[in-house]
């Protein structure tokens, strides 16, 4: 048998104590690595070192789509994977690897702050409200509120056209069905808790209409294809909305989608606009004039030919309110003034 001394057992004793404290230590380390940073992360420090998270939707075909291969396709994933790669180039490093993080919509100021991911570009609509807990660089896409109806569907062809007992699909605290209800107010609503659920109904004839952004409608109607078709919205008189005046013709919502990153980091703006800026130049020239460029070759694979074939012709059209190109960097529209309703106007 063999024995100890006082002096052993105190020493023994110690080394336990220093083992469980350093046990624990790893346990925590872990548990904070595991959770993300308390603190922003830089994302230009992150480019240098070697690896991003990148926030965007998983749910989402021709913006954020998880497949089974672990890889992230649609038009979000492009902008965010051109944006890093650009930036790393200018910062002369290795593109860096890339970690995709599932963002949803109620949690993308959280997950900025926390540092759970370096940039977000989920269908980010910039505005003044976000922009007082986020940095925004862009806009990278701008799109406009619109309609989707079941491809053979031909009784609907504008707006007023719901207003006849048809059945208008939208997401449960959506502004977008709203939007539509304070126009036509004799309008069904039937309010589903995702898009998916809403694009399903409408397959399955349960509903007439889907309504919330072109840019996601498209996405839907590109990965379903031949079954649906988009209907352009416009306000069909003039009309009071929020105290804002809205003319007969333009667009029910403007969404600029941006790339949100940690409040004040304006390096990681100034990168990303410099980026966007170079994703919008055509590339080369030939004898046929300018290629394409990067951001509209991207925008024709998520979203499809006919759909971007669509919108650059509308926004031809003489005195057109539907802008195709965003402008990256300029944010003038947060703090452009409403127009203020006329008297008697509701």
């Amino acid at each position: 048998m063999s024995h100890t001394t006082p002096h052993t057992h105190q020493h023994l004793s110690r080394w336990r104590r220093a083992g469980l404290l350093l046990a624990v230590g790893a346990l925590l380390t872990g548990l904070l690595s595991a959770c993300g940073s308390t603190e922003p992360r830089s994302l230009l420090n992150s480019i240098r070192d070697g690896s991003v998270v990148l926030g965007v939707k998983f749910d989402q075909p021709g913006l954020g789509l998880y497949e089974p291969n672990g890889n992230v396709t649609g038009f979000d994933a492009s902008v965010a994977t051109y944006v890093v790669n650009s930036i790393a180039d200018d910062l002369g490093v290795d593109h860096p690897e890339i970690t995709w993080r599932e963002t949803p919509s109620a949690r993308r100021e959280a997950m900025i702050d926390n540092g759970e991911v370096d940039l977000i570009a989920a269908t980010y609509s910039i505005n003044a409200s976000r922009s007082k807990k986020v940095s925004f660089g862009g806009p990278y896409l701008q799109t406009y509120q619109g309609l989707m109806v079941r491809a053979d569907d031909n009784s609907i062809k504008q707006l007023a056209d719901l207003d006849n007992g048809k059945k208008l699909c939208s997401v449960t605290g959506s502004t977008s069905a709203q939007n539509v209800k304070a126009q036509l107010p004799t309008v069904q609503l039937q309010e589903y808790d995702s898009y998916s659920a809403c694009v399903e109904a409408l397959r399955r004839d349960k509903v007439d209409a889907l309504t919330t952004d072109e840019a996601i409608l498209a996405g839907y109607a590109n990965f379903w294809k031949d079954e649906f078709k988009l209907v352009e919205m416009t306000y069909l008189k003039d009309a009071c909305v929020k105290d804002a005046l809205k003319t007969a013709g333009s667009p029910f919502s403007t969404e600029r989608y941006g790339v949100g990153v940690a409040l004040g980091d304006k390096a990681a703006v100034d990168a990303i606009n410099k980026a966007l800026d170079a994703m919008l130049t055509p590339a080369g020239s030939s004898d046929a004039g300018l290629g394409e460029s990067p951001w509209n070759a991207d925008l024709r694979e998520a979203l499809g030919n006919e759909y971007v074939d669509e919108i650059i012709a509308r926004a031809d059209r003489p005195g057109s309110k539907f802008p195709y190109k965003p402008d990256p960097g300029d944010l003038e529209f947060l703090d452009s003034p409403s127009k203020p309703c006329p008297p008697g106007l509701e």
